[in-house]
């Protein structure tokens, strides 16, 4: 295999660090290697060495170095050289660089996103392609804006909607060829703080798959429930389901989260897109697509599920290929 052949995708959020070699013609991955080392633990870190902000950036590369040599070592070639294209929170302020959001709207095909190139130095070999997130007037997204560009989705004048399910639920209102709108909402981390850190958390246990026992008939339940009365109500029958017997913990686990997915697409419900690109991770995706067939959504528009790793990929790649980085390293 020829190195020139290749390039190195990095996702690297705010709680997680991914690098996967890729296959350019292709986009096969062809070895990867991950941590826990996400921007939000290395900034701690970069905070707690009290160096000059000047050498911020040397201190994330030093982090990222380990895991090039990992590869190195799993595909037992030099990878030297091989470009990175870096996107999530390691463009943000916990990042190696922050970077302006680009203000919507934005080309869907990625050519009009903003990017940093950091060339190579005799310290750290690789050339990188950092790209920052987008913002409008009201609200910000870094990471997921790349994922939209992998999902290439059609230049029609009919509204379509990308939702990215996660702690921090982007809706993306896209329109000829352009993201026009980005709405977050706090669906994950609610659902965190409910389930691990309120009186529910006793009325609750995580574990167990959607399709297992009356998980999916609890979660429907709830997002039944979530379009007839007010959240802050009905987070409170996890607790008396419990009081009463009237579900098990398990059960009301997928209740809850069938709760605040339901209160998310109220909106969805209200306005429906003329199509809906489903994309992320495949647990998340799947609670998601169960929650569009309970709402009839998926009835009346088509919905596509996508991986969220795959369009990460190719995301990557399209911004690459439309920058000055591809045309230095052709």
């Amino acid at each position: 295999m020829d190195p020139k052949n290749t390039f190195f995708s990095c996702d690297w959020g705010t709680s997680s660090f991914r690098l996967l070699l890729v296959e350019r013609h292709t986009l096969t991955v062809l070895a990867q290697v991950s941590s826990r080392e996400g921007n939000a633990a290395i900034d701690k870190s970069w905070q707690q060495a009290k160096q000059p902000p000047a050498q911020r950036l040397d201190f994330y590369l030093g982090v990222l170095q380990p895991h090039l040599q990992k590869l190195e070592v799993i595909m037992k070639m030099s990878l030297k050289g091989v470009p990175i294209v870096i996107s999530g929170m390691a463009s943000s302020t916990i990042g190696m660089a922050e970077l302006p959001y680009k203000p919507l709207p934005f080309a869907t095909d990625g050519t009009n996103l903003q990017t940093k190139y950091l060339p190579p130095t005799a310290r750290f070999e690789q050339p990188i392609l950092l790209i920052s997130g987008v913002k409008s007037e009201d609200d910000v997204m870094r990471g997921e804006e790349t994922q939209l560009v992998g999902c290439a989705l059609e230049n029609t004048p009919q509204l379509q909607l990308f939702l990215h399910p996660g702690t921090h639920t982007k809706h993306v209102q896209v329109q000829h060829g352009r993201a026009v709108s980005l709405t977050t909402y706090m669906t994950g981390e609610v659902f965190s703080l409910l389930s691990k850190e309120s009186i529910l958390a006793a009325s609750v246990e995580e574990g167990g798959q959607l399709e297992e026992g009356n998980n999916q008939q609890w979660f429907a339940k709830g997002i039944q429930d979530s379009q007839q009365a007010n959240l802050l109500h009905n987070a409170f029958l996890v607790r008396t389901q419990d009081l009463f017997r009237k579900a098990t913990r398990q059960e009301n686990y997928f209740y809850l989260s069938g709760l605040v997915i339901g209160s998310e697409c109220q909106d969805l419900v209200r306005n429906l897109p003329a199509r809906i690109v489903l994309a992320g991770k495949p647990v998340l995706v799947a609670h998601y697509s169960a929650a569009l067939h309970v709402l009839g959504i998926a009835d009346k528009v088509p919905v596509e599920v996508k991986n969220g790793e795959d369009v990460t990929i190719k995301g990557q790649w399209a911004v690459f290929q439309g920058s000055q980085m591809e045309k230095e390293d052709a």
